[in-house]
């Protein structure tokens, strides 16, 4: 089972980092597999898609803000959380593990599928 929010942990795998450290802290390693297959790594504080689009993986996107869900991705495994109180997604689509990249931070390693 995925996480969402802060209440526990889901352990991704040890995986080695993807990107040099910028803050000290070594980055969580994003998997990214389906319409797209990248690696990448996610700092603390930048949202999934800016971690993305840094390392020049050009994931859909639109708004940026939540609403659009052009970067649609499921989570298959890790712990994320949400910049803001409640993205633009159904509790169905919360329970399936589906999240906003665009607002959406990783708190551990993460893989995720985006779909065709």
């Amino acid at each position: 089972m995925t996480n969402q929010n802060n209440s526990r942990p889901v352990p991704a795998g040890s995986a080695a980092s993807a990107d040099a450290p910028a803050n000290g802290s070594a980055p969580h390693r994003v998997q990214l597999r389906g319409r797209l297959s990248a690696c990448f790594g996610a700092q603390a504080g930048q949202s999934i898609l800016q971690a993305a689009l840094a390392r020049e993986v050009a994931l859909p996107r639109s708004c940026r803000n939540g609403t659009c869900r052009a970067c649609i991705c499921q989570l298959k495994a890790g712990e994320i959380a949400y910049r803001i109180e409640w993205p633009g997604l159904s509790s169905e689509e919360k329970a399936e593990g589906w999240i906003l990249p665009c607002v959406a931070e990783a708190r551990s390693d993460l893989s995720l599928h985006l779909p065709d």
